[in-house]
């Protein structure tokens, strides 16, 4: 069965969720193993007190927007449900998960006031620091170490902003987000098909023509070397292919 994990992102009305700040919105998407599904939370929150001046400069949320907006007590079960027993994929998690955990007990609802009870949590700001120590790893810089595209983000928003977490994840654990194989392939509708059904085996026959080579152009293998630095440099190790290559001697 496919791994569910939800992107997650909040953005407050300053910090430390010690000094009584409150989250102002919280986006959400979902992966079903390494595919979107579609399926995404975003709210915005009346957090009953102003935000600090640097805060809005961060996100662009004023106090006037939020008049009028729902509390959090008013979203709190549609949220959890959301969140519910999936892998929360956070960066910085630890600032989130706080503010998420103070949210609900001020809802008085003290048996999800720690969601890790609930949910497992993958921070991947630690998981960028494990892979490129001593450097930059904000989320603007992990998009343009790993090409994730973040043009439209001027200012930061929960939405937005779990939308990019969500690419850069899935690059920086893999690269390729989906594999559909014979037997296994989408069902159209974004689920992914049943992993019970064994892919078709297709014998060649013994009389069918040459295989045709292709070799590979010097534009080809020039490509091919780029690529193969841009791995090393994502992963801080060459590719197994480099090692192989350098292992033949």
């Amino acid at each position: 069965m496919a791994t569910r994990s939800v992107v997650l992102d909040t953005e407050t009305t300053g910090m430390p969720v010690t000094d009584g700040h409150r989250i102002v919105e919280i986006g959400c998407v979902e992966l079903l193993g390494r595919r979107l599904t579609g399926r995404h939370f975003h709210v915005y929150l009346q957090p009953d007190r102003e935000s600090d001046e640097g805060a809005i400069a961060v996100h662009g949320i004023t106090n006037e927007f939020l008049v009028g907006k729902p509390r959090f007590a008013e979203v709190a079960d549609e949220f959890f449900e959301f969140i519910k027993g999936a892998q929360l994929i956070i960066h910085n998690a630890a600032f989130d998960v706080g503010f998420i955990n103070n949210e609900f007990a001020l809802a008085g609802q003290k048996d999800r006031a720690d969601i890790t009870q609930h949910c497992t949590i993958l921070d991947t700001l630690l998981m960028a620091r494990e892979r490129h120590p001593g450097q930059r790893n904000s989320l603007d810089a992990l998009c343009k170490r790993y090409g994730v595209d973040n043009s439209g983000r001027e200012l930061h928003g929960a939405l937005l902003d779990s939308e990019i977490l969500a690419d850069v994840y899935l690059t920086m654990t893999g690269g390729q987000t989906s594999l559909s194989l014979a037997g296994n392939a989408s069902d159209g509708n974004g689920s992914e098909g049943s992993g019970n059904r064994p892919s078709e085996i297709r014998r060649l026959p013994a009389d069918r023509p040459a295989t045709r080579i292709i070799r590979a152009s010097e534009t080809d293998l020039a490509e091919h070397r780029v690529r193969l630095e841009a791995i090393a440099k994502s992963a801080g190790a060459a590719a197994l292919w480099t090692q192989l290559e350098e292992a033949k001697g």
